[in-house]
């Protein structure tokens, strides 16, 4: 449960006001000269008119954000004096700073009030940048409780209004505005749109802040879409365009952008470096940054399953959040901290989380941090056992994700739903959650996105190399004509030895340059060969097998079985996805993902398989590491081709041993073993499973350091029925899962 990350960290400002003196002035905390100066001409100007009270709003602004008491006792005199003497502008303005008061306190509706009060104001003289302003402001609120429908009906109306002035930048800006409200809820099409608008008015103004922000935007959508190469080029084009003309700031949250791009590539140690790099450039006074770049190493940690670290850095996040008194962010860092409880099972501790960050949404009316809540308080509750209470949670949040499109939390929700009604005993609606599940989840899953940033990252290092090469060999003939010109009056034989010389450190040189890109080259055919694996885990007969009888026992009404069946599918189909992206799992997991298939068969195979696994006691199958799905092929093997229809007596031994520091796995069947199978079998063509796996095997030995193989014997050579496979499996040990 994440504080939104679309556009990092968002700031309240107000855009220049050209009509009014007042609104000149650039907002800086800490100008102290600038504020005793403004004193001292309001104890001169004692007199009630315009005048003293544009200084009175000047100071409730210069004070608005660290002094709101000094602040609130300004605007209290000058809607006083404005009411008395008739200032309309003078009075809209103290509006809008108390507005502005509202905000920066998370109080949205009471900031609601008086930004609407305002804007009747203005418009009554006709005053288009204050009301622009002020519709932009309503817009920023409801942006930032979720409710972006809202948002973008008043980011529209600031832009009609805008349109009415000749502020070009402030119409960029609230372009952008409705970019990044089109981009939470999804619609990316439309908010690279808007962002494209206000990049070409920055370009035409020559606004470079404004020009790196809308490609930090563009950049933002395409990395939640999961186009990640698109997205890198467009952050990589935001660094250049901040580099250029020193834009720390800028820099400093495109850093934050990258870490979030690769945490979602669960790239967790690459993340780490841009938040790192982030908290390098932040300073002191950026508390709104530092708050939320710790939440983001938080979630890091925990993806890293490194639990006391990630809590180490949610305390950071929520003290700093406390401290400016964003109740936005606290309540999504106490989300976070209460899913570190709930998967340590520590529920009590996970349950008061939730409900504190329940409490602070409902009390700001954030929408988004209220449906994590709901989510958190559900699934806490099924820990307890208690399904009924956590029915009444579950519901609340799925209505809250549709109404508003938080794809995320709908996802998890729809899940959650599924384990509360298999539980509470109505299979009908746990089957319509767990359609709704597989549908909403597939649309949002996108394997193939990792290989497009790999792809992009391996072209980005050729490019550089290539980039070095040149200049070097620029450089070289250069060299070759000043040598030229200054032995030609001397030793022309010394000239020809100078350029063979550098002709062949040309060669030389090249020569490195193409070993270097065949080794990279091979990196891509490792990563290719890995995915042609993966991709013949699970056999296309298996997977419409099992569809053919969940849809027989779905006819059959058979509703407790078929629920039971999908469950089992289902899971043992996740299992197979997540692990075929990662490089290495926990031998117990891998061995967890065979039971399930085992079993997962035998509930429509008649007679069933007699399954045994024997794991030696030498084995610690928690810390062993092993590349994932080298094992399921082999049973799935025995499974398919072992044994004859409804034989008899089927058996399949799986053993896990660990001797001389070698990890060997046997899988014996009493089949009708080799010579039998492969006779039914066209000349000359072999196991794609054993061909990719032996291909696999002998590539990760020379990876690991380790012997690495693969060896199938017929049983009958020993004088007994069926098939035996052998396999030498490279490992690591994982000395924190001791």
């Amino acid at each position: 449960m994440l504080i939104p990350k679309n556009r990092h960290i968002h700031f309240f400002g107000i855009s220049t006001f050209l009509c009014c003196w007042f609104f000149c002035i650039q907002p800086v905390l800490g100008q102290t000269k600038k504020i005793d100066s403004l004193r001292l001409r309001l104890t001169l100007h004692s007199e009630k008119d315009t005048l003293r009270v544009n200084l009175l709003n000047e100071l409730a602004h210069a004070h608005h954000v660290k002094d709101t008491t000094k602040a609130t006792s300004y605007l209290e005199e000058s809607l006083a004096i404005s009411e008395h003497i008739g200032y309309v502008k003078g009075k809209a303005n103290a509006l809008f700073i108390k507005g502005k008061l509202a905000a920066e306190a998370t109080y949205y509706k009471r900031g609601i009030v008086e930004f609407s009060k305002a804007v009747a104001l203005y418009q009554t003289i006709d005053w288009h940048e204050g009301t622009a302003q002020c519709y932009k402001e309503m817009g920023l609120f409801m942006y930032n409780n979720s409710r972006q429908k809202e948002a973008i009906s008043y980011f529209k109306k600031a832009l009609v209004a805008s349109n009415k002035t000749d502020h070009t930048k402030a119409t960029a800006e609230i372009l952008y505005e409705l970019g990044w409200s089109y981009t939470d809820i999804d619609d990316y099409e439309n908010a690279r749109i808007y962002f494209h608008k206000a990049l070409q008015i920055n370009e035409t103004i020559n606004n470079a802040k404004g020009k790196a922000s809308c490609k930090n935007g563009i950049a933002v959508t395409y990395s939640n879409e999961g186009n990640y190469p698109l997205a890198l080029e467009y952050f990589n084009q935001t660094l250049e365009i901040a580099k250029k003309n020193s834009i720390t700031r800028r820099i400093m949250l495109t850093y934050g952008n990258l870490g979030n791009l690769y945490e979602a590539l669960k790239k967790y140690d690459k993340a780490i470096e841009f938040y790192k790099e982030t908290l390098k450039l932040a300073k002191e006074t950026d508390i709104g940054v530092l708050s939320k770049t710790y939440n983001n190493l938080g979630q890091t940690y925990k993806g890293k399953k490194e639990f006391s670290l990630a809590n180490e850095y949610y305390q950071k996040s929520l003290k700093l959040y406390a401290e400016i008194n964003d109740k936005r962010g606290e309540a999504f860092v106490l989300n976070n901290i209460g899913d570190i409880y709930l998967e340590t099972k520590n529920y009590p501790e996970a349950y008061a989380m939730y409900w504190r960050s329940q409490k602070l949404s409902l009390e700001i009316d954030n929408l988004k941090g209220l449906s994590a809540s709901y989510l958190g308080l559900a699934q806490t509750l099924i820990g307890q056992k208690k399904y009924h209470q956590a029915l009444e949670y579950a519901l609340k949040c799925k209505q809250l994700s549709e109404n508003h499109r938080f794809f995320s939390t709908q996802n998890k929700i729809l899940e959650t739903l599924v384990t509360i009604y298999q539980n509470t005993g109505n299979y009908k609606k746990a089957l319509e959650s767990h359609r709704q599940f597989k549908i909403l989840n597939d649309s949002i899953f996108d394997k193939e996105n990792i290989q497009k940033i790999a792809q992009l990252e391996y072209e980005y290092k050729y490019q550089q190399a290539l980039d070095s090469a040149n200049i070097r060999e620029l450089k070289l003939s250069r060299t070759i004509l000043t040598t030229s010109q200054d032995l030609e009056k001397s030793r022309q034989q010394y000239l020809w030895a100078v350029i063979g010389i550098l002709l062949i450190s040309l060669v030389l040189g090249g020569a490195f340059f193409f070993q270097k890109y065949q080794h990279i080259k091979a990196k891509n055919e490792t990563i290719l060969t890995e995915q042609k694996l993966l991709r013949s885990q699970m056999t296309p007969h298996f997977m419409f097998n099992s569809l053919s009888v969940l849809q027989g026992m779905i006819l059959n009404r058979e509703n407790a079985k078929s629920l039971t069946y999908l469950s089992k599918f289902s899971k043992l189909l996740r299992n197979t996805l997540e692990g075929s992206r990662q490089k290495l799992v926990a031998l117990s997991d891998e061995l967890a993902t065979i039971d399930g298939y085992m079993e997962l068969r035998n509930l429509d195979t008649e007679p069933p398989f007699r399954y045994t696994l024997e794991v030696d006691s030498t084995v610690d199958t928690r810390s062993l590491k092993i590349p994932p799905m080298l094992i399921q092929p082999f049973v799935e093997n025995c499974v398919e081709h072992a044994f004859k229809a409804h034989e008899p007596n089927k058996q399949i031994e799986l053993g896990i041993q660990f001797k001389n520091q070698e990890l060997c796995c046997t899988i014996t069947d009493n089949g009708k073993g080799i010579s039998e199978n492969r006779s039914k079998r066209k000349k000359g063509k072999n196991s794609l499973a054993t061909t990719i796996s032996s291909e696999r095997l002998q590539k990760l030995a020379k990876e690991f350091g380790m012997p690495g193989s693969l060896n199938i014997q017929n049983r009958a050579d020993f004088g007994k029925r069926g098939t035996l496979v052998t396999l030498i499996i490279p490992y690591k040990i994982d000395s924190t899962a001791i």
